[in-house]
């Protein structure tokens, strides 16, 4: 989908997005101070793999590294190793940064900068994966089949070093180019063998326009989110990852599982009618997560079919088990069970699920402040989850009527995402302006229309339209 950039004014201010949702930059000076002091305490015993060349692959610019990996084809497969910064390390339980990062629980990304978890001493620096320097690592190796199904998985401290800070649009340009660093050179066939595992298992994807807001000089424009095939590779090896962990957490019957129900029938019926309405195919054998990964991205009525398709995907939740597994245990949308743990430097459930699988791997029990502190996380988690979307939505908001203040009057082309209800206006996606916003009227979805601009406040962060038959 090409889009028109619109830079927005630059008197912009993102600082009262901050005030509202009590979002401080600052640390507590005890715990910044323990973020400069902090030490590796598992030093002694960590495994020395600096003679892996991982990379790490990122957003440009990105200075929280969380990740690096190496992939490698085999004869039999694939071996993956997947080294994880090591955050439980450097961070002295009960201690101030602690206590600091229970609070916030994880970074939060505004268009002018990040709220991070962590100082950014600690998380941009001496627990950062930059590359050609030795840090403490949680690192995985996952032995795959051919079909890239996981074989053998075993879980470690050790010091590691990556060569090499990629990014996504690089990437696929190497891609493209055959010319992909030694160290990921079989990510494609690993990604799109991933893939066709998840399709298999069910999974669902969804692929809606997602809006972002970034700098352009002295001001910001709206666009659609990049995304490349380079993204989809890599995001499967932190869900191969995160599947590895749940696996080995339920078999332990100690953990903490990212959860969703399976997509409701009603749902799904509901959205095999949006389908025969709109005209678009859809074999009555097919399943949804195949439907929805077939559909071409450039229709109009995918952007219908996608924004109706998260009613498949409610009920989301953090799950914590010790003794007894709980009665859900699998991500619908993933197909299988699934838990966080590649992200422990922006992500606090991340640090908690690691150290349960590192026990579980060695044999040895689970620390106990560990154990304890399980209980508490599903809460401040899924209260920081709903932070989050509130925050992002927020800016997004504030953009949309920062760019089109002075246009108000004015008609665009859109396409109508979702009719109008007795509750709600009809939802349209401006593509000219990389706006979804809501629409007096009552337009089909699916339906090019015209549209007319008809209120635009920063400082309701409100845009309106209005149908023009």
């Amino acid at each position: 989908m090409v889009t028109r950039p619109v830079v927005v004014a630059p008197e912009i201010d993102f600082a009262g997005v901050r005030a509202e949702f009590d979002l401080v930059d600052d640390f507590p000076e005890d715990a910044l101070a323990e973020a400069r002091a902090a030490t590796d305490r598992f030093a002694s015993l960590r495994e020395d793999r600096t003679d892996l060349p991982l990379v790490t692959l990122d957003p440009p610019g990105s200075m929280d590294l969380d990740q690096a990996l190496h992939l490698e084809r085999t004869d039999t497969g694939f071996v993956l190793h997947y080294a994880i910064a090591d955050v439980y390390a450097v961070v002295e339980p009960g201690g101030a940064l602690d206590r600091e990062t229970h609070r916030r629980a994880q970074t939060f990304y505004l268009p002018d900068g990040s709220i991070p978890l962590h100082p950014r001493e600690l998380s941009e620096g001496t627990a950062s994966l930059l590359p050609d320097e030795v840090r403490p690592a949680v690192l995985w190796r996952i032995e795959m089949d051919e079909r890239a199904e996981p074989a053998a998985v075993s879980v470690s401290r050790a010091r590691v070093r990556s060569v090499a800070r990629l990014d996504y649009a690089g990437v696929q340009r190497d891609s493209e180019a055959d010319t992909l660093h030694p160290s990921i050179a079989a990510l494609p066939e690993f990604g799109r063998l991933r893939e066709a595992a998840a399709r298999e298992r069910g999974a669902i994807e969804l692929r809606l326009p997602e809006q972002d807001v970034v700098a352009d000089g002295d001001g910001w424009r709206l666009e659609i989110e990049p995304r490349t095939e380079a993204d989809d590779w890599n995001s499967q090896v932190s869900l191969l990852t995160g599947m590895c962990a749940a696996n080995i957490m339920i078999d332990a019957e100690i953990g903490l599982l990212r959860t969703l129900p399976p997509a409701d029938p009603d749902a799904v019926a509901s959205l095999r009618r949006t389908a025969r309405s709109l005209g678009v195919e859809w074999p009555a054998e097919m399943s949804v997560g195949a439907f929805l990964a077939g559909l071409d991205a450039n229709l109009p009525t995918t952007l219908v079919l996608m924004s109706e398709a998260p009613t498949l995907l409610r009920g989301a939740s953090y799950v914590v088990f010790d003794g007894e597994l709980p009665e859900l245990t699998v991500h619908g949308a993933i197909g299988a069970p699934y838990s966080h743990v590649t992200a422990p430097l922006r992500r606090l459930s991340d640090r908690y699920a690691t150290e349960v699988c590192l026990a579980v791997s060695s044999g040895a029990a689970v620390p106990g402040d560990v154990r304890d502190m399980l209980g508490s996380l599903p809460k401040i988690m899924s209260s920081s989850d709903s932070l989050a979307g509130k925050v992002g939505r927020a800016c997004i908001d504030l953009s949309e009527a920062v760019v089109l203040s002075s246009r108000v009057g004015e008609t665009f082309e859109a396409t109508v995402l979702r009719g109008a209800t007795e509750r709600r206006d009809a939802e349209i996606f401006v593509p000219s302006e990389t706006v979804i916003g809501a629409c007096a009227g009552a337009p089909a979805e699916g339906e090019r229309i015209t549209v007319r601009l008809v209120l635009s406040d920063p400082q309701s962060r409100t845009v309106q339209f209005a149908h023009e038959p």
